[in-house]
Protein backbone atom coordinates (compact mmCIF):
# COMPACT_ATOMS: atom_id res chain seq x y z
CA UNK A 1 0.00 0.00 0.00
CA UNK A 2 1.04 3.31 -0.77
CA UNK A 3 0.16 6.77 0.14
CA UNK A 4 -0.42 9.70 -2.48
CA UNK A 5 -0.15 12.99 -0.77
CA UNK A 6 -0.91 16.70 -1.75
CA UNK A 7 0.24 19.32 0.01
CA UNK A 8 -1.36 22.41 -1.29
CA UNK A 9 -4.49 20.53 -0.29
CA UNK A 10 -2.85 18.39 2.42
CA UNK A 11 -5.26 15.60 1.80
CA UNK A 12 -3.60 11.88 0.41
CA UNK A 13 -5.20 8.75 -0.35
CA UNK A 14 -4.03 5.33 -0.89
CA UNK A 15 -3.23 3.27 -3.79
CA UNK A 16 -3.10 -0.84 -3.56
CA UNK A 17 -2.08 -3.77 -5.66
CA UNK A 18 -4.16 -6.59 -4.76
CA UNK A 19 -2.02 -10.23 -5.27
CA UNK A 20 -4.63 -10.70 -8.46
CA UNK A 21 -3.62 -7.45 -10.30
CA UNK A 22 -6.27 -5.34 -9.45
CA UNK A 23 -5.29 -1.84 -8.44
CA UNK A 24 -7.49 0.15 -6.47
CA UNK A 25 -7.40 3.74 -5.42
CA UNK A 26 -8.85 4.86 -2.10
CA UNK A 27 -10.13 8.67 -1.43
CA UNK A 28 -11.30 8.67 2.35
CA UNK A 29 -13.72 11.92 2.98
CA UNK A 30 -14.55 12.39 6.13
CA UNK A 31 -17.94 13.98 6.98
CA UNK A 32 -19.66 13.08 3.78
CA UNK A 33 -22.32 10.97 3.64
CA UNK A 34 -22.06 9.22 -0.05
CA UNK A 35 -19.70 7.51 -1.57
CA UNK A 36 -18.97 6.91 -5.34
CA UNK A 37 -17.37 4.03 -6.85
CA UNK A 38 -15.35 3.75 -10.24
CA UNK A 39 -14.66 0.78 -12.25
CA UNK A 40 -12.86 1.30 -15.06
CA UNK A 41 -11.04 -0.60 -17.70
CA UNK A 42 -8.38 1.37 -20.07
CA UNK A 43 -10.11 -0.27 -23.19
CA UNK A 44 -12.82 2.74 -25.11
CA UNK A 45 -14.04 3.29 -28.46
CA UNK A 46 -10.46 4.30 -29.80
CA UNK A 47 -9.18 0.88 -29.23
CA UNK A 48 -9.89 -1.53 -32.13
CA UNK A 49 -6.82 -3.52 -32.73
CA UNK A 50 -4.83 -5.59 -29.91
CA UNK A 51 -2.33 -8.26 -29.44
CA UNK A 52 -3.40 -10.80 -26.28
CA UNK A 53 -0.99 -13.50 -25.29
CA UNK A 54 0.53 -13.50 -29.62
CA UNK A 55 -2.77 -13.48 -31.25
CA UNK A 56 -4.31 -10.40 -32.91
CA UNK A 57 -7.41 -9.37 -32.84
CA UNK A 58 -8.97 -6.58 -34.83
CA UNK A 59 -12.65 -5.62 -34.13
CA UNK A 60 -15.35 -3.04 -35.78
CA UNK A 61 -16.39 0.88 -34.05
CA UNK A 62 -18.75 0.24 -31.24
CA UNK A 63 -17.29 -2.59 -29.59
CA UNK A 64 -16.07 -1.39 -26.08
CA UNK A 65 -19.89 0.69 -26.41
CA UNK A 66 -21.70 -2.39 -27.26
CA UNK A 67 -19.70 -4.51 -24.24
CA UNK A 68 -20.55 -1.89 -21.80
CA UNK A 69 -24.31 -2.20 -22.40
CA UNK A 70 -24.30 -6.13 -22.11
CA UNK A 71 -22.41 -6.26 -18.96
CA UNK A 72 -25.05 -5.44 -16.86
CA UNK A 73 -26.69 -8.56 -18.55
CA UNK A 74 -25.70 -11.38 -16.32
CA UNK A 75 -27.54 -15.45 -16.18
CA UNK A 76 -28.53 -14.18 -12.89
CA UNK A 77 -30.47 -11.18 -13.81
CA UNK A 78 -29.65 -7.55 -14.31
CA UNK A 79 -27.31 -5.64 -12.41
CA UNK A 80 -29.84 -2.65 -12.23
CA UNK A 81 -32.26 -4.65 -10.74
CA UNK A 82 -29.86 -5.81 -8.13
CA UNK A 83 -28.93 -2.35 -7.35
CA UNK A 84 -32.23 -0.90 -6.77
CA UNK A 85 -32.50 -3.20 -3.55
CA UNK A 86 -29.37 -1.88 -2.18
CA UNK A 87 -30.89 1.91 -3.38
CA UNK A 88 -27.73 3.02 -4.82
CA UNK A 89 -27.27 5.28 -8.38
CA UNK A 90 -25.64 3.24 -10.94
CA UNK A 91 -24.69 4.06 -14.76
CA UNK A 92 -22.21 3.36 -17.00
CA UNK A 93 -20.23 4.89 -20.18
CA UNK A 94 -18.06 4.43 -22.61
CA UNK A 95 -15.43 7.65 -24.18
CA UNK A 96 -12.80 7.01 -26.38
CA UNK A 97 -9.87 5.53 -24.27
CA UNK A 98 -12.07 4.18 -21.09
CA UNK A 99 -14.83 2.32 -20.02
CA UNK A 100 -16.22 2.70 -16.60
CA UNK A 101 -19.08 1.38 -14.39
CA UNK A 102 -20.25 3.47 -11.35
CA UNK A 103 -21.90 3.96 -8.43
CA UNK A 104 -22.58 6.67 -5.47
CA UNK A 105 -24.65 5.25 -2.18
CA UNK A 106 -25.25 6.06 0.89
CA UNK A 107 -26.22 2.74 2.56
CA UNK A 108 -25.44 -0.71 2.04
CA UNK A 109 -21.85 0.35 0.42
CA UNK A 110 -20.75 -3.56 0.81
CA UNK A 111 -23.62 -4.73 -1.00
CA UNK A 112 -23.25 -2.43 -3.85
CA UNK A 113 -19.49 -3.16 -4.12
CA UNK A 114 -20.29 -6.60 -4.10
CA UNK A 115 -22.42 -5.83 -6.89
CA UNK A 116 -20.02 -3.84 -8.86
CA UNK A 117 -17.11 -6.42 -9.00
CA UNK A 118 -19.10 -9.48 -9.47
CA UNK A 119 -21.17 -8.07 -12.91
CA UNK A 120 -18.45 -6.04 -14.46
CA UNK A 121 -16.08 -9.41 -14.29
CA UNK A 122 -18.68 -12.34 -15.41
CA UNK A 123 -19.60 -11.51 -18.68
CA UNK A 124 -22.20 -13.89 -20.22
CA UNK A 125 -23.06 -13.58 -23.56
CA UNK A 126 -25.33 -15.60 -26.14
CA UNK A 127 -25.95 -14.75 -29.77
CA UNK A 128 -29.60 -14.26 -28.93
CA UNK A 129 -28.90 -11.89 -26.75
CA UNK A 130 -26.47 -10.08 -29.05
CA UNK A 131 -28.84 -10.03 -31.94
CA UNK A 132 -31.31 -8.21 -29.35
CA UNK A 133 -28.56 -5.80 -28.10
CA UNK A 134 -28.05 -4.94 -31.90
CA UNK A 135 -31.43 -4.09 -32.45
CA UNK A 136 -31.41 -1.61 -28.97
CA UNK A 137 -28.08 0.11 -29.94
CA UNK A 138 -29.03 0.42 -33.54
CA UNK A 139 -31.85 2.61 -32.71
CA UNK A 140 -29.83 4.67 -30.65
CA UNK A 141 -27.21 5.09 -33.14
CA UNK A 142 -29.65 6.32 -35.56
CA UNK A 143 -31.01 8.94 -32.62
CA UNK A 144 -27.58 11.03 -32.25
CA UNK A 145 -27.13 10.48 -36.26
CA UNK A 146 -30.47 12.97 -35.53
CA UNK A 147 -28.31 15.39 -33.52
CA UNK A 148 -26.99 17.95 -35.28
CA UNK A 149 -24.03 18.80 -32.45
CA UNK A 150 -23.33 15.38 -32.50
CA UNK A 151 -23.01 15.34 -36.31
CA UNK A 152 -20.54 18.42 -35.73
CA UNK A 153 -18.52 17.05 -33.49
CA UNK A 154 -17.73 13.89 -35.29
CA UNK A 155 -17.79 15.78 -38.90
CA UNK A 156 -14.93 18.23 -37.66
CA UNK A 157 -13.16 14.79 -36.27
CA UNK A 158 -13.49 12.90 -39.37
CA UNK A 159 -12.03 16.36 -41.31
CA UNK A 160 -8.88 16.57 -38.92
CA UNK A 161 -7.92 12.52 -38.46
CA UNK A 162 -7.33 10.60 -41.24
CA UNK A 163 -6.74 7.59 -39.64
CA UNK A 164 -6.60 7.75 -36.19
CA UNK A 165 -10.49 5.96 -34.88
CA UNK A 166 -11.01 8.52 -32.58
CA UNK A 167 -13.14 10.14 -36.06
CA UNK A 168 -15.18 7.02 -35.72
CA UNK A 169 -18.86 7.16 -33.52
CA UNK A 170 -17.88 5.84 -30.32
CA UNK A 171 -21.21 3.82 -30.72
CA UNK A 172 -19.84 2.94 -34.32
CA UNK A 173 -22.43 2.50 -37.57
CA UNK A 174 -25.43 0.30 -37.10
CA UNK A 175 -23.16 -1.49 -40.27
CA UNK A 176 -20.18 -1.90 -37.96
CA UNK A 177 -22.24 -3.66 -34.86
CA UNK A 178 -23.76 -6.04 -36.85
CA UNK A 179 -20.75 -7.44 -36.92
CA UNK A 180 -20.21 -8.25 -33.43
CA UNK A 181 -20.36 -11.75 -32.18
CA UNK A 182 -20.86 -13.51 -28.45
CA UNK A 183 -17.15 -15.14 -28.89
CA UNK A 184 -15.60 -11.27 -29.89
CA UNK A 185 -17.12 -9.91 -26.77
CA UNK A 186 -15.94 -12.80 -24.99
CA UNK A 187 -12.08 -11.99 -26.20
CA UNK A 188 -12.25 -8.79 -25.69
CA UNK A 189 -13.72 -8.50 -22.02
CA UNK A 190 -11.18 -11.08 -21.46
CA UNK A 191 -8.50 -8.60 -22.70
CA UNK A 192 -9.71 -5.96 -21.20
CA UNK A 193 -12.33 -7.22 -18.32
CA UNK A 194 -9.58 -9.10 -15.90
CA UNK A 195 -9.07 -7.39 -12.76
CA UNK A 196 -5.46 -7.34 -13.55
CA UNK A 197 -6.54 -4.80 -16.09
CA UNK A 198 -9.01 -3.03 -14.36
CA UNK A 199 -8.79 -0.37 -11.78
CA UNK A 200 -11.36 0.13 -8.86
CA UNK A 201 -11.16 3.64 -7.57
CA UNK A 202 -13.26 4.89 -4.56
CA UNK A 203 -13.85 8.27 -2.76
CA UNK A 204 -15.92 9.51 -0.02
CA UNK A 205 -16.98 7.78 3.52
CA UNK A 206 -15.36 4.80 3.25
CA UNK A 207 -11.66 3.65 3.93
CA UNK A 208 -9.34 1.14 1.94
CA UNK A 209 -9.93 -2.05 4.48
CA UNK A 210 -13.74 -2.17 3.09
CA UNK A 211 -12.65 -2.15 -0.54
CA UNK A 212 -9.92 -4.76 -0.10
CA UNK A 213 -12.66 -6.89 2.01
CA UNK A 214 -14.82 -6.80 -0.90
CA UNK A 215 -12.46 -7.83 -3.17
CA UNK A 216 -11.72 -10.60 -0.66
CA UNK A 217 -15.49 -11.73 -0.81
CA UNK A 218 -15.05 -11.35 -5.26
CA UNK A 219 -12.51 -14.15 -4.73
CA UNK A 220 -10.65 -12.42 -8.16
CA UNK A 221 -8.05 -15.16 -9.55
CA UNK A 222 -5.10 -13.64 -10.85
CA UNK A 223 -4.40 -14.28 -14.31
CA UNK A 224 -1.50 -13.34 -16.29
CA UNK A 225 -2.26 -11.74 -19.69
CA UNK A 226 0.12 -9.78 -22.32
CA UNK A 227 -2.05 -7.05 -24.24
CA UNK A 228 -1.23 -4.83 -26.17
CA UNK A 229 -3.09 -1.74 -27.88
CA UNK A 230 -2.38 -1.35 -32.15
CA UNK A 231 -2.81 1.61 -34.08
CA UNK A 232 -2.03 2.95 -37.19
CA UNK A 233 0.63 6.09 -37.47
CA UNK A 234 -1.61 8.91 -37.77
CA UNK A 235 -0.30 11.28 -40.06
CA UNK A 236 0.16 15.03 -39.97
CA UNK A 237 -1.94 16.35 -42.53
CA UNK A 238 -5.77 16.34 -42.24
CA UNK A 239 -8.39 14.62 -43.82
CA UNK A 240 -10.09 17.43 -45.87
CA UNK A 241 -10.58 21.22 -45.49
CA UNK A 242 -14.23 21.92 -45.23
CA UNK A 243 -17.48 19.72 -45.86
CA UNK A 244 -20.81 20.78 -45.07
CA UNK A 245 -24.24 19.14 -44.44
CA UNK A 246 -27.94 19.57 -44.51
CA UNK A 247 -30.10 18.70 -41.19
CA UNK A 248 -33.43 20.02 -40.06
CA UNK A 249 -31.93 22.96 -37.81
CA UNK A 250 -32.82 26.38 -37.18
CA UNK A 251 -29.70 28.15 -37.60
CA UNK A 252 -26.17 26.84 -38.97
CA UNK A 253 -23.76 25.20 -37.01
CA UNK A 254 -20.25 25.75 -37.46
CA UNK A 255 -16.72 24.31 -36.16
CA UNK A 256 -13.73 25.32 -37.18
CA UNK A 257 -11.14 22.88 -36.05
CA UNK A 258 -7.05 22.30 -35.88
CA UNK A 259 -4.91 19.59 -35.64
CA UNK A 260 -1.93 20.24 -33.53
CA UNK A 261 1.31 18.42 -33.24
CA UNK A 262 2.15 17.47 -29.55
CA UNK A 263 3.83 14.77 -27.67
CA UNK A 264 2.82 11.30 -27.71
CA UNK A 265 1.80 10.58 -25.15
CA UNK A 266 0.24 13.93 -24.93
CA UNK A 267 1.86 15.78 -21.65
CA UNK A 268 -0.45 17.20 -19.37
CA UNK A 269 1.30 20.50 -19.54
CA UNK A 270 0.11 20.04 -23.39
CA UNK A 271 -3.39 19.78 -22.16
CA UNK A 272 -3.02 22.46 -19.52
CA UNK A 273 -1.77 25.11 -21.15
CA UNK A 274 -4.18 24.07 -24.16
CA UNK A 275 -6.98 24.87 -22.12
CA UNK A 276 -5.73 28.11 -20.90
CA UNK A 277 -5.10 29.66 -24.76
CA UNK A 278 -8.76 28.44 -25.77
CA UNK A 279 -10.15 29.98 -22.86
CA UNK A 280 -8.24 33.50 -23.31
CA UNK A 281 -9.23 32.82 -27.01
CA UNK A 282 -12.48 31.78 -27.14
CA UNK A 283 -14.26 31.72 -23.24
CA UNK A 284 -17.16 33.43 -21.97
CA UNK A 285 -14.78 36.58 -20.84
CA UNK A 286 -13.19 36.52 -24.12
CA UNK A 287 -12.37 39.69 -26.47
CA UNK A 288 -13.43 37.49 -29.33
CA UNK A 289 -16.56 36.08 -27.57
CA UNK A 290 -18.00 39.43 -26.46
CA UNK A 291 -17.77 41.02 -29.67
CA UNK A 292 -19.54 38.57 -31.20
CA UNK A 293 -22.25 38.20 -29.00
CA UNK A 294 -22.59 42.01 -28.82
CA UNK A 295 -23.10 42.03 -32.79
CA UNK A 296 -25.89 38.79 -32.38
CA UNK A 297 -22.98 36.84 -34.97
CA UNK A 298 -23.49 34.35 -31.80
CA UNK A 299 -25.32 33.01 -28.87
CA UNK A 300 -24.27 31.53 -25.62
CA UNK A 301 -23.40 27.84 -27.10
CA UNK A 302 -20.06 29.85 -28.68
CA UNK A 303 -17.32 27.78 -27.19
CA UNK A 304 -13.55 26.62 -27.72
CA UNK A 305 -12.26 23.65 -26.12
CA UNK A 306 -9.25 21.25 -26.96
CA UNK A 307 -9.85 17.73 -27.81
CA UNK A 308 -6.97 15.18 -26.40
CA UNK A 309 -5.92 11.86 -25.67
CA UNK A 310 -2.86 9.80 -25.37
CA UNK A 311 -1.73 10.22 -29.16
CA UNK A 312 -4.25 13.12 -30.40
CA UNK A 313 -4.78 16.73 -29.78
CA UNK A 314 -6.87 19.07 -31.55
CA UNK A 315 -8.73 22.08 -30.98
CA UNK A 316 -12.16 22.99 -31.52
CA UNK A 317 -14.09 26.16 -31.59
CA UNK A 318 -18.07 26.10 -32.36
CA UNK A 319 -21.35 27.65 -32.47
CA UNK A 320 -24.73 28.53 -33.82
CA UNK A 321 -24.73 31.70 -36.38
CA UNK A 322 -26.70 32.85 -38.69
CA UNK A 323 -23.78 34.23 -40.26
CA UNK A 324 -20.96 31.44 -40.69
CA UNK A 325 -18.78 33.21 -42.90
CA UNK A 326 -18.25 36.06 -40.70
CA UNK A 327 -17.69 33.75 -37.52
CA UNK A 328 -15.24 32.43 -39.50
CA UNK A 329 -12.99 35.63 -40.48
CA UNK A 330 -13.74 36.77 -37.01
CA UNK A 331 -12.16 33.35 -35.65
CA UNK A 332 -8.92 34.04 -37.91
CA UNK A 333 -8.12 36.92 -37.59
CA UNK A 334 -8.56 36.87 -33.35
CA UNK A 335 -6.52 34.29 -33.84
CA UNK A 336 -3.91 36.01 -36.18
CA UNK A 337 -4.18 39.28 -33.03
CA UNK A 338 -3.66 36.43 -30.13
CA UNK A 339 -0.09 34.97 -31.96
CA UNK A 340 1.35 38.61 -33.12
CA UNK A 341 0.37 39.57 -30.00
CA UNK A 342 0.63 36.85 -26.81
CA UNK A 343 -1.00 36.56 -24.38
CA UNK A 344 -0.86 39.11 -21.26
CA UNK A 345 -0.53 38.48 -17.96
CA UNK A 346 -3.94 39.90 -16.71
CA UNK A 347 -5.30 37.11 -18.94
CA UNK A 348 -3.12 34.74 -18.00
CA UNK A 349 -3.41 34.74 -14.28
CA UNK A 350 -7.15 35.41 -14.48
CA UNK A 351 -7.28 32.10 -16.59
CA UNK A 352 -4.64 29.91 -15.09
CA UNK A 353 -6.23 30.93 -11.39
CA UNK A 354 -10.06 30.58 -12.33
CA UNK A 355 -9.24 26.74 -13.81
CA UNK A 356 -7.04 26.41 -10.34
CA UNK A 357 -10.12 27.00 -8.42
CA UNK A 358 -12.60 24.86 -9.95
CA UNK A 359 -9.68 22.13 -9.09
CA UNK A 360 -9.94 22.57 -5.77
CA UNK A 361 -13.61 22.60 -5.60
CA UNK A 362 -13.56 19.37 -7.34
CA UNK A 363 -11.55 18.05 -4.78
CA UNK A 364 -15.03 18.31 -2.56
CA UNK A 365 -17.18 16.33 -4.71
CA UNK A 366 -16.63 12.42 -4.11
CA UNK A 367 -17.89 11.89 -7.92
CA UNK A 368 -15.11 13.86 -9.35
CA UNK A 369 -12.52 12.55 -7.03
CA UNK A 370 -13.24 9.11 -8.02
CA UNK A 371 -13.06 9.39 -11.62
CA UNK A 372 -9.95 11.83 -11.39
CA UNK A 373 -8.45 9.04 -9.67
CA UNK A 374 -9.20 6.16 -12.47
CA UNK A 375 -8.95 8.41 -15.27
CA UNK A 376 -4.97 9.86 -14.02
CA UNK A 377 -4.07 6.61 -13.56
CA UNK A 378 -4.45 4.89 -16.78
CA UNK A 379 -2.35 8.15 -17.99
CA UNK A 380 0.31 7.29 -15.15
CA UNK A 381 -0.38 10.17 -12.89
CA UNK A 382 -1.90 10.92 -9.67
CA UNK A 383 -5.27 12.93 -8.86
CA UNK A 384 -2.85 15.99 -7.82
CA UNK A 385 -0.88 15.82 -10.81
CA UNK A 386 -3.28 18.24 -12.88
CA UNK A 387 -3.44 20.85 -9.82
CA UNK A 388 0.59 20.53 -9.12
CA UNK A 389 1.30 21.09 -12.68
CA UNK A 390 -1.27 23.96 -13.09
CA UNK A 391 0.68 26.00 -10.42
CA UNK A 392 3.92 25.70 -12.02
CA UNK A 393 2.98 26.72 -15.55
CA UNK A 394 4.10 30.24 -16.64
CA UNK A 395 2.89 32.82 -19.09
CA UNK A 396 6.37 31.74 -20.99
CA UNK A 397 5.30 27.91 -21.44
CA UNK A 398 1.46 29.28 -22.62
CA UNK A 399 2.97 31.73 -25.20
CA UNK A 400 5.84 29.11 -26.30
CA UNK A 401 2.63 26.62 -26.78
CA UNK A 402 0.57 29.39 -28.58
CA UNK A 403 3.40 30.22 -30.83
CA UNK A 404 3.08 25.98 -32.51
CA UNK A 405 -0.65 25.87 -32.47
CA UNK A 406 -3.44 26.89 -34.98
CA UNK A 407 -1.45 25.99 -38.29
CA UNK A 408 -3.30 27.34 -40.67
CA UNK A 409 -2.46 24.29 -43.15
CA UNK A 410 -4.05 21.96 -40.61
CA UNK A 411 -7.82 23.37 -40.08
CA UNK A 412 -11.08 22.04 -40.80
CA UNK A 413 -14.63 23.58 -41.10
CA UNK A 414 -17.25 21.91 -40.28
CA UNK A 415 -21.28 23.16 -41.20
CA UNK A 416 -24.54 22.11 -40.57
CA UNK A 417 -26.61 24.03 -42.87
CA UNK A 418 -30.48 24.01 -42.23
CA UNK A 419 -32.51 21.71 -45.12
CA UNK A 420 -33.20 23.85 -48.34
CA UNK A 421 -36.83 24.43 -48.95
CA UNK A 422 -38.26 23.37 -51.76
CA UNK A 423 -40.88 24.98 -53.95
CA UNK A 424 -44.20 24.97 -54.37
Amino acid sequence: MSEIRNNILNESYQLVKTDCGLQIGCYNMPGYNAVHAVFATNFGSVDRSFVMNGQRYDIPAGVAHFLEHKMFENEDGDAFDKYAKTGANANAFTSFDKTCYIFTATDKIDESLDILLSFVTTPYFTPQTVEKEQGIIGQEIKMYDDSANWRLLFGVLEGLFVKHTVRDDIAGTVESISHITDKMLYDCAKAFYSPSQMFLSVAGNIDMQTVLAACDRAGFKYEVLEVERLSEEEPDEINYTEKSINMPVSVPLIAVGFKEKMSNPVTIKEELCGEIIMDVLSGSTSKLFNKLYDKNIVNGTFEGEIFSGTDYYATIISGETSYPDVLIKEIEDAIDELKKDGIGEDDFLTSKNSMYGSMIVDFENVEEVATNIASAHFKGRTAYTALETLSAISLEDVNAQLSEMFRKDKRTVFTVMPLEEKDD
